[in-house]
């Protein structure tokens, strides 16, 4: 990496141009979800072309997804020969509803004491977008390599992009995939994600009664849906808070650990609260699933009233371990949640979906390459750690290219970013050095395979 200061020393002279696009790109409340208003996400897939045709590149375009956003793409040809790298982020954010409780205007942005940027999507996954944005630029017209775009509007939702990457394989084609939505442990701390859990997910319905009585006549004999399914949803955890359910798989950690200060912070757990589970804390957060009541249809505290329920049903979340079968794994959740059957309820349960978990083949090219280019831009050792998230999109490009290699990184510290939460922010000097390694590993990718 002879080039690593030269690159470094032009990634700083491009911030304050790379944080005033961020800070635009920031106001544009791009919330896909369903029932808010389309038009300021179609203005942020215009924006995002305008943004990369700004960084020199032609043919940026947007192609209709079928059923929904459009995604921007382009493909920057470079010489006869040389791989082909696509990078990859998404412009839709999640919403920002005044009861999570920020302390700034969400689409504002705001430079704050501590040198970060706040507002919603700063971080994810606008920082991705200026990080390809700054590594564009600092490549110019004469790229070393084949370049793709690929920029999704709808990954904070019920995404539709995998279908439509799957049906085109010819677009999407690559050597390696450049995924910039995530990132470090800390800010200045190199962290290349090696594995992400995966991500399944069901419906479960307790019915228990014709309709509602009431609960003083009735209450003591009668059960009622809600504490049927108190009985169920506790089956899923032991005393200690570990995930049980038969067929569910586990496994261990063995690259970087998660520090608890870190995740202290990340976590917002009030002093006190302990940990889940047993096991090393990356054990827990990276390589053991975790089950998660991400809902339930209940009347809240105003409308109650004096009666037993009926039925009940709960959406439940269920992060599932590298080198599963995501199939098999939700399967055997619904299996167990079938087999629950306090007083002899009825119990329906339905597949909402599956996200496929991840782990990287450390010794591919582009992986070796990567790392040196992280440690270069960070001038410090590179460590290999896990993630939660899922990325439902990295099966779809492991079908598309099966050999290439996925490279996970960003500028989304897991300390202090507060990605989906109040107050999301980003470090400068994150996006800053996530621009030089991008570029490093593109042009040390291109020489490798010249060699």
């Amino acid at each position: 990496m002879t080039d690593a200061g030269d690159t470094k020393s032009a990634a700083a002279q491009l911030m304050p141009e790379v944080l005033e696009r961020l800070e635009t790109l920031v106001r544009i409340p791009s919330v896909a979800f369903p029932g808010f208003d389309p038009e300021p996400v179609h203005r942020m897939g215009a924006a995002v072309v305008e943004l990369f045709e700004a960084a020199g590149a032609s043919g940026v375009k947007l192609l209709d997804v079928p059923d929904g956003y459009p995604c921007v793409y382009a493909d920057l040809p470079g010489p006869e020969g040389s791989p082909t790298v696509l990078l990859y982020a998404h412009y839709d954010v999640q919403p920002a509803a005044e009861s999570q409780g920020w302390s700034t205007e969400p689409f504002e942005p705001v430079t704050k004491d501590d040198g970060r940027i706040y507002g919603r999507g700063a971080a994810d996954d606008k920082s991705g977008l200026v990080i390809h944005y700054g590594t564009l630029k600092l490549l110019g017209p004469d790229r070393p390599c084949r370049v793709k775009i690929l920029v999704e509007g709808e990954e904070e939702t019920i995404s539709h992009l995998e279908a439509f990457v799957e049906a085109n394989p010819e677009l999407f084609a690559a050597d390696a995939y450049v995924i910039a939505d995530i990132g470090p442990q800390r800010v200045g701390r190199p962290g290349l994600t090696t594995a992400l859990r995966g991500d399944v997910a069901c419906t479960v319905t307790v019915r228990t009664l014709a309709n509602p009585v009431h609960s003083g006549m009735f209450g003591g004999a009668a059960p009622d849906a809600m504490t049927a399914m108190i009985r169920i949803l506790d089956s899923l955890h032991d005393e200690h808070g570990d995930t049980v359910i038969p067929g569910v798989d586990s496994g261990q950690w063995s690259g970087a650990d998660m520090e608890e200060d870190v995740y202290r912070e990340g976590s917002a757990i009030l002093p006190g609260v302990e940990f889940l589970g047993t096991g090393s804390l990356s054990d827990r957060i990276w390589a053991k699933p975790s089950v998660t009541v991400l809902g339930m249809d209940l009347p809240n505290t105003t409308e109650a009233s004096n009666v037993l329920l009926p039925s009940v049903t709960a959406k439940l979340s269920m992060r599932i371990v590298p080198g599963t079968d995501a199939d098999a794994q939700l399967d055997a959740l619904m299996t167990h949640l079938r087999a629950q059957r306090p007083w002899n309820c009825e119990v329906e349960v339905e597949k909402v979906k599956t996200g496929h978990p991840f782990a990287v083949d450390s010794s591919h090219p582009a992986i070796v390459a990567a790392e040196e280019a992280l440690e270069a831009a960070y001038g410090a050792p590179v460590e290999s750690i896990g993630s939660g998230a899922s990325i439902p999109l990295v099966a779809s490009l492991q079908k598309v290219a099966p050999g290439s290699a996925i490279v996970l990184w960003g500028a989304e510290d897991t300390a202090q970013s507060r990605i989906h939460a109040s107050d999301e922010s980003v470090d400068p000097g994150e996006i800053e050095r996530m621009i030089a390694a991008q570029t490093l590993f593109i042009r040390g990718l291109a020489a490798a395979e010249q060699a």
